[in-house]
């Protein structure tokens, strides 16, 4: 059911068949020369302006098979994918059709296909199950406050780690988890909130390759990198970029929901209510960024950015970015060329609504990052 995919790729470029024994009738030393014929040389500049003349025009003749360095223009990119929103989640095909749907009531903050098909879903604020295609829960989570601390405990973010444990952060117990098939806790390394707030002390949190975690503060603005013992090793304030602070998830602010390390050790970032995405040096400097009236769609039309949530580093450097709430005339998500050119958007108001911070694709190649 939570089956891949690959991209739809256009029809190969077919070149005109070469003109082979003309070329080596006229230019063979064998052949016998009239008084008034032109010298080879003539004859080879001659059929090489011939030759040339016939592909432009098979190319005009043919209009999907236009040359882009050699091969044939790519058909339009479509994706199959999973997310939460509008009380379901729910699996779109390519074409839009509805292939799959639970119940989940809770805005998720979170999703995570898993290499046995089973798929993590967020039913309820403390809560995350395993459940498989059949729609069986077959492994599930809850969160509950660990004293001293009694107040409410929320999870943001999730995932399925190499080892088969799963990690989970927690607020309110400010600390992030592994937790074993069994539902045994094999690691807590504590976070640190100044202003604790177990609705805003985290978004999205991910392991990074050498074992710290990327932690996404949105009450506080920044991320921070944690250790396992829980020390800070690298923090990344965010910034209002020169612009006013404004409400509603229309605003504009420092509410950062995530973040992810990319294999050249920088640091990409989906700045939430920041209204853009950022790559950043170790050294804190943005060396990349798509900024929030940037990017046009194919036929022209702008894209306004509003709360920036998931993010997918595909393996040939395209990103899939969330761009939730912002309303009907904007896609929820899009995938972008590192030179910002949009190659595909999600505008599906039926299946999906104004709160998808979730959308995974299917069908993405092996090594994606998310």
């Amino acid at each position: 059911m939570f089956r891949g995919g690959t991209h739809r790729v256009g029809t190969p470029f077919h070149g005109i068949v070469a003109i082979r024994e003309i070329v080596v009738t006229a230019l063979s030393p064998s052949t016998a020369r009239l008084p008034d014929m032109p010298s080879r040389k003539q004859l080879t500049a001659a059929i090489l302006a011939a030759i040339s003349t016939a592909i432009l025009a098979s190319c005009a003749a043919s209009p999907e098979a236009s040359v882009q360095g050699g091969h044939a223009a790519a058909a339009p990119i479509s994706h199959r994918i999973i997310g939460q929103d509008r009380g379901a989640v729910s699996i779109i095909a390519a074409d839009g059709t509805l292939e799959w749907q639970v119940p989940c009531p809770h805005n998720s903050h979170d999703i995570a296909v898993l290499a046995n098909g089973n798929v993590l879903i967020h039913p309820a604020p403390n809560r995350i199950v395993e459940m498989t295609p059949a729609k069986e829960v077959v492994w599930q989570w809850t969160s509950v406050p660990v004293a001293p601390y009694a107040g409410a405990v929320e999870i943001h973010a999730f995932e399925r780690l190499p080892d088969g444990n799963t990690m989970i952060a927690e607020t309110g117990n400010l600390r992030i988890i592994e937790v074993d098939a069994k539902g045994i806790v094999r690691a807590s390394v504590p976070i640190h909130v100044e202003h604790p707030d177990a609705h805003r002390d985290t978004r999205r949190v991910r392991k990074t390759p050498s074992g710290t975690y990327l932690v996404c503060h949105e009450g506080l603005g920044c991320v921070r990198e944690y250790d396992r013992t829980g020390t800070v090793v690298w923090e990344y304030a965010i910034d209002l970029n020169g612009q006013p602070a404004t409400g509603g998830h229309d605003g504009h602010g420092t509410c950062v929901f995530n973040a992810l390390r990319l294999p050249n050790g920088n640091t990409l970032i989906g700045g939430g209510n920041n209204n853009r995405v950022m790559e950043v040096t170790a050294s804190g400097k943005v060396v990349w960024s798509i900024e929030r009236d940037e990017l046009k769609r194919a036929d022209g039309r702008p894209i306004h950015l509003c709360w920036v949530t998931s993010l997918q580093v595909l393996p040939n450097g395209n990103l899939v970015v969330g761009n939730t709430h912002a309303g009907e005339s904007n896609p929820q998500m899009f995938e972008v060329t590192r030179a910002k050119q949009v190659v595909w958007v999600l505008d599906d108001q039926k299946n999906f609504g104004n709160d998808l911070c979730t959308g995974w694709l299917l069908d993405a190649p092996a090594g994606t990052i998310r």
